[in-house]
This record gives C-alpha cells, structure tokens and sequence, in this order.
C-alpha cells in the first residue's frame, strides 16, 4: 500500500490534476466513487485506479487530491478525442469557466447531442473542474476540438442574444455555437453562421451551460 504523498504515482497523479501534462498519450484524473463508476459503465479502463484504504492509504490520497474533502477513490485515463459530429452538435466558442464545459457536457449526453466541440478559447473539457461538472458525461459525450467554423458540420446556428428568429424545433439537428457569457460570440463567428438565432428570455443573459442547456431542449423536444 501506499503510504508517502511523495510517491512517484501519487506525485504524477498531482501534476495530472494541475493539467501539467507529461508523456503521450495526454492523460487526466477523475475522482470520486460516481466518476468512476461512469467510466466503467462507459468501458472506460483506468491507466491507474487508487482506491484509500486498499491501495493508498487516506492520508495520502487527501494530499494529492484536488478536492477539499479529499476523496475515497481516483482513476487516470487517456484523454479521448473524437471528430465533430452531427446531427445536432454543441460548439463553445470562448467559454472559459471549466464548469460551464462540465455543464454543457452533462446536457448534451442529457439531450442527445452527437458531439460537444471545443472551440478557441475554450475552457480544457479535462481539467478536474469540468471533470467533476460533467457528472460523468465526459466518459459517454464524444467531444471534438475546431479551430474554424468550416470543420463544425453544417447548418451551423449562432446564438446570440436579441438577434435573429427565435430558436425553435424546426432548427433541430444543427450545430448550435455558443459564446462567452459576457461577451457572447466573436461578430465574425456570428457572420459566418448559416442562422442567428435566440432565445427569448425576460432577464438580460443566461449563462453559456444554461443558455445550451435551454437550446437543446428546445431543438430535440
């Protein structure tokens, strides 16, 4: 069993959580019992899988963990990354809070979403915020990376806020693009849509995992 926080397992398995990523293929850190037991029922097999008590003792784990708490069982898996895919496809363009991504992740799987894409200036899908966001969504949810709007598959909407026809049912299957919180999607990404679309609310925004989440239910209901 392992004992020492110092130990060369324990020491990479910190880095991993800081997203110092070392040796190929890229690797990140999963905790909790319900990630973990996600990724199994994904088919996901761990790289490496400590469990307190049985591999490491608790004292060790709580050390290396990123979570206040600490936690009862860890997993290191190989990052997986698909093409993007539709029909109906989430691309986030800018949105920087890894929790959003998490979030984003979670209601795709919830709605049926083919891929979630991460564009420029998106936060990283494996850190272990989104991670933890994700509710294991990130084990079952194909996600993708784009740098231009031309690799999303087409018709691609942007959601932008008081602009263009109200999203509907009728612009199911499409890949929806949403942008940060605040500043919304870059002009030029708007421009090179196929559609604008909104949502109509009563406040002034919703954030970038509500305003997907909002999007997909209404595109698949």
């Amino acid at each position: 069993m392992i004992t020492s926080h110092h130990n060369p397992a324990l020491q990479d398995v910190r880095r991993l959580l800081a997203r110092k990523r070392t040796g190929s293929p890229p690797r990140f850190v999963a905790e909790g019992e319900d990630l973990l037991a996600a990724a199994d029922a994904a088919g996901w097999a761990p790289l490496l899988r400590l469990r307190a008590g049985e591999d490491v003792s608790a004292e060790a784990l709580a050390r290396v963990s990123s979570l206040a708490s600490g936690t009862r069982e860890l997993g290191v898996y190989e990052e997986r990354w698909s093409r993007p895919a539709g029909p109906t496809c989430v691309a986030l363009w800018g949105v920087g809070d890894p929790g959003n991504v998490g979030t984003v992740l979670r209601g795709a799987l919830a709605f049926g979403a083919a891929s979630v894409v991460i564009g420029p200036g998106t936060a990283d899908p494996y850190g272990p915020k989104a991670v933890r966001a994700s509710m294991g969504a990130i084990f079952a949810m194909p996600v993708a990376r784009a740098a231009t709007l031309d690799e999303l598959p087409a018709p691609r909407i942007a959601l932008a806020a008081r602009e263009g026809e109200p999203l509907s049912r009728a612009d199911g299957g499409a890949t929806l693009l949403i942008g940060a919180e605040r500043d919304g999607l870059p002009r030029e990404v708007v421009a090179g849509c196929d559609a604008v679309r909104h949502i109509p609310i009563h406040g002034e925004s919703l954030n970038a995992a509500m305003a997907a989440t909002v999007a997909l239910y209404e595109v698949t209901r």
